[in-house]
């Protein structure tokens, strides 16, 4: 439904003639190259996993550890954030590395990968000032128009829910110790912490920190790469690029199945303040960052269904081999 709702928003007031004239002329070559940093991106991030959990005395293969992330990638697609939960169990299967301990990780990295974030918002806020501006006006108007304001009542509520639960959690402790869903549940919480201190505890730290740096330069170039397969955007400076993947990864975080709607509703949205920084018509603007958002998260869906499909045979091969070695 949040995906249908992005989607909406994204395409109301466009002509798909003018968006199909877009796709007609685009230069695939450069989505092609695009998309080689997209698959590079996946590597890193096995290799840095490995370093993770190197520390609580899993070495596992960087081979194992690409698969899975592919295949986490893929299950993100159905239920938005079950990718995370899929690649813990899919490298229990193949490496014995238990779900609670990888799922640490798995969280630490969502942290790092914040302030890589945070770096790009940092290089957005120096060079691309007035586009933020412009983004965030256009943001304010669209939700204006979108729909009334609403009060704070749902996040009182919220914050009510949460303070009775703190509170029966604390007085009824003693009595919870007794039922084993509660030991598993306190079981589970202490891999996970354990996961989040491997950080600490990490021999190869300017490794992980170089790896961390090639997974967001090969996300940067994956998304500025595309800006080169139109006219409209192939102009586009390398600060122009910093603002692209920030709008691009904020709508990637909205709880939609990957990314769908979100996405194109925030490159629109973005390349619009683009065009308005830039003097250019903000209204082609937003038919150049709609076709813009299109061609790349096609090419990130074309990425993760097909390596994922690849991982499903890859995986349970592995599987069944581990098995083997077990009788």
């Amino acid at each position: 439904m949040i995906a249908i709702l992005f989607m909406w928003f994204a395409l109301r007031g466009m002509e798909f003639k003018k968006i199909a004239g877009y796709f007609a002329k685009a230069n695939y070559f450069w989505v092609f190259v695009a998309a080689m940093f997209g698959i590079l991106a996946y590597w890193f991030r096995a290799v840095r996993w490995n370093l993770l959990l190197e520390p609580m005395g899993y070495k596992i293969s960087n081979s194992n550890a690409f698969w899975t992330i592919s295949f986490g990638y893929l299950m993100n697609l159905t239920i938005p954030r079950s990718g995370e939960l899929a690649r813990s169990t899919a490298l229990f299967g193949v490496e014995k590395v238990p779900v609670d301990k990888s799922f640490g990780t798995i969280i630490l990295e969502r942290v790092v990968d914040l302030v890589c974030m945070g770096g790009f918002l940092l290089l957005t806020l120096i060079f691309k000032y007035d586009a933020i501006l412009a983004f965030y006006q256009y943001v304010t108007d669209a939700k204006s128009k979108a729909a009334e304001p609403e009060s704070g009542s749902g996040l009182y509520f919220f914050l009510a829910i949460v303070l009775v639960a703190a509170i029966l959690f604390f007085t009824l402790r003693k009595t919870l110790q007794q039922f084993v869903i509660y030991q598993k549940v306190l079981k589970f919480a202490s891999g996970i912490f354990h996961g989040l201190m491997s950080i600490f505890r990490m021999k190869q730290k300017v490794k992980f920190i170089l790896l961390s740096v090639g997974i967001w330069f090969s996300y940067y170039l994956a998304a500025y790469l595309v800006c080169f397969a139109l006219p409209e955007t192939s102009d586009f400076t390398f600060a122009d690029g910093f603002f692209i993947i920030v709008v691009g990864t904020l709508g990637m975080m909205v709880p939609a199945s990957g990314g769908i709607g979100a996405f194109h509703f925030a490159l629109k949205l973005g390349i619009m303040a683009l065009f308005l920084s830039m003097g250019k018509n903000p209204e082609e603007g937003g038919e150049v960052g709609l076709s813009y958002a299109f061609i790349s998260h096609t090419m990130q869906l074309v990425i993760m269904v097909l390596m994922g499909a690849i991982s499903v045979p890859v995986l349970a091969k592995e599987r069944a081999k581990l098995l083997s070695k077990s009788f």
